[in-house]
């Protein structure tokens, strides 16, 4: 399930599915996206690239698109890879870079950047 908050320029998206659940914040007040995977017990953050990350506004009409038509192609399909580095954990310095919701997604977790 995807959530926009265009209000809070916050985009919560929720995977449940067993194993490969997860929960991403797109916070584009921030700059940031974070991604929560569970069966990993680990977060990932990405900073927004204006080049490969649709701006807020788009992200809505993208997911529209996939869910309503889902014949039609489109170029701006978000596909993200992690290579594993050294994590860290989320010092006070971090958190007030990444800001408050995904402080609450990540606290306590290992952080790969």
């Amino acid at each position: 399930t995807m959530t926009i908050h265009s209000e809070k320029q916050i985009v919560e998206v929720h995977v449940r599915s067993g194993i490969y659940s997860s929960d991403t914040i797109f916070d584009y007040s921030k700059g940031y996206i974070a991604t929560r995977l569970f069966s990993r017990k680990a977060c990932f953050i990405l900073k927004i690239s204006q080049k490969y990350i649709p701006e807020l506004q788009e992200i809505g009409r993208l997911a529209f698109e996939r869910k309503t038509m889902k014949s039609i192609y489109s170029p701006d399909n978000v596909w993200v890879e992690f290579q594993s580095g050294h994590s860290l954990f989320g010092n006070i310095k971090n958190w007030f870079r990444y800001g408050e919701h995904i402080k609450q997604l990540c606290s306590g977790l290992p952080l790969y950047q």
